[in-house]
């Protein structure tokens, strides 16, 4: 590593471990601080977010129809590394996690209860829960997704830059991206990421906490939230030793051989007609009204905005702070793919697999609500899925397979987001030292831990929603600098091709 690296690496350390020492000594302030500080980009900023997102998803769209359709992410000559099933599958897998199990159930009877318009607990919201929660984990999610990992994937294999971030802006920045703007760059990714991971595994320990209860009564409550995450410190930390072709890949196959055998079995347990005709109509709605949802903001009605900020501004917030680390994952997978192929197929499959997973599981429990009359809204985030189960056949075997699950997602996020952190702090090599490795795990962990003591969800949400607002304008310049650098490549293509023309007639 050299120096220009250990700088990027202290400096993130550095500024991580006073992060989480502010927590310990003073949580209270530091919670009253971000409270302000989410107030504040929420006010001022959820216009922006709402608009950048939308921006995205439009940019993706230009991209599968655009010139630049048929360049390969790689050497002319070079060949996808998997064969196209085994590349859908892993496509979904990075769309899996625990985010799907916490808010599977969750969401979509949140919205029932509490629409963003009208009244709740109706059959009009029940059809409205759904379009949101479509809008929340599709298009939009996977198309800030797609262009990181396409600018990440261009760079990287068509034209040999490191994979970091500040690589993805050298088409705009030239030179610079080696020096402090680069180096600041890939300092806001990491914390971006950091902060977004944290999300997903305080997400995690509150809902293995929750199933716990459920299955032999163990006391739901912050301590033991701890004494979990202390657990699944020690496995992904032996995870992350064994290398990304070991401990990340085995786990990754047990992730989706049982997500889908609780996919099917929800499906079959549970009103199967009922969720097979909601699945049908979800779509029709979302993709009728996918560009209004996107822009909403309704700045008359203080309710319906509260209600946009609280839910489609924080998942903005959180697909961009999440970028680097699905970005680089995709991009690794991709390598060989033509830039339509690529984008047709990450905004694409991925939207399908989470609208069916959410219509299984969220319909399952409107269903519960609206015709047998259960409190499933009435229950915690954390434990509607596991209330849903009491009410469907075979309940402790579908809990058990969801700690288990949610246990192997929460080893797999931790464990993929040290080898990103890795990467991000070691001047983008593919394989970083164990020991960096670990102390980004532990750092992890504490930030996780320190945001949850603060405050709870809340202080998660805040983290993220703070952290990807420096992280979106660098993906604005990223689309700028991609349509830039493949502009140049399709110039000099052209120049190229005439050039050989013009010799071809000299030598006839």
């Amino acid at each position: 590593m050299d120096q220009s690296d250990r700088s990027i690496l202290k400096v993130s350390v550095g500024i991580a471990v006073l992060f989480v020492l502010i927590g310990v000594i003073i949580p209270q302030q530091l919670a009253s601080v971000m409270g302000v500080a989410q107030g504040f980009v929420l006010e001022s900023f959820g216009w922006f977010y709402q608009l950048v997102a939308t921006f995205f998803l439009a940019f993706a769209i230009f991209m599968i129809f655009s010139k630049y359709g048929k360049i390969k992410l790689g050497k002319p000559d070079s060949k996808p590394d998997y064969n196209r099933p085994t590349w859908f599958a892993m496509l979904f897998s990075a769309g899996m996690g625990i985010g799907l199990l916490f808010y599977g159930v969750s969401e979509p009877i949140s919205h029932f209860a509490v629409p963003p318009t009208g009244d709740g607990s109706t059959e009009e919201a029940a059809t409205l829960g759904m379009q949101y929660t479509w809008l929340h984990w599709g298009l939009h999610a996977w198309a800030i997704y797609a262009i990181v990992a396409l600018a990440l994937a261009y760079q990287k294999f068509r034209k040999d830059a490191p994979g970091l971030m500040s690589s993805t802006l050298q088409p705009v920045l030239g030179e610079k991206v080696k020096g402090p703007v680069g180096k600041t760059i890939d300092v806001v990714a990491v914390f971006a990421t950091l902060f977004g991971v944290a999300a997903s595994l305080g997400l995690g320990s509150q809902q293995i906490n929750a199933g716990l209860e459920y299955l032999v009564g163990i006391p739901n409550n912050f301590g033991v939230q701890m004494i979990i995450m202390a657990i699944i410190t020690v496995l992904f930390i032996v995870s992350a030793s064994t290398g990304i072709s070991k401990g990340i890949k085995y786990l990754s196959n047990a992730n989706m051989t049982i997500a889908t055998l609780l996919l099917f079995a929800v499906l079959f347990l549970g009103p199967t007609l009922f969720l097979l005709n909601m699945f049908t109509t979800g779509l029709g709605s979302y993709v009728q009204n996918v560009a209004f949802m996107g822009l909403r903001l309704s700045p008359f009605d203080a309710d319906e905005l509260a209600w946009t900020q609280g839910w489609t501004i924080f998942y903005w917030a959180w697909w961009i702070s999440w970028t680097p680390f699905v970005g680089m994952f995709i991009a690794r997978v991709s390598k060989g793919r033509t830039i339509r192929e690529f984008t047709v197929a990450v905004l694409l499959v991925p939207t399908v697999v989470c609208g069916l997973w959410f219509t299984v599981f969220g319909g399952t429990g409107i269903y519960l609500e609206l015709f047998q009359g259960l409190d499933v809204s009435g229950q915690g985030l954390e434990t509607a899925l596991f209330f849903v189960y009491q009410n469907l056949p075979l309940t402790a075997l579908l809990s058990v397979l969801t700690v288990a699950l949610i246990t192997t997602f929460f080893v797999t996020s931790a464990d993929s987001a040290t080898f990103v952190l890795g990467m991000l702090t070691t001047g983008g090599k593919l394989n970083p030292p164990n020991r960096v490795k670990i102390t980004w795990g532990l750092i992890l962990v504490a930030s996780t831990s320190v945001l949850m003591y603060s405050g709870g969800l809340a202080g998660l949400q805040t983290a993220i929603i703070v952290s990807a607002l420096p992280l979106s304008f660098i993906v604005l310049v990223m689309c700028y600098g991609l349509v830039k650098a493949l502009n140049k490549e399709l110039k000099e293509l052209g120049q190229s091709n005439k050039d050989g023309k013009q010799k071809m007639k000299k030598a006839s």
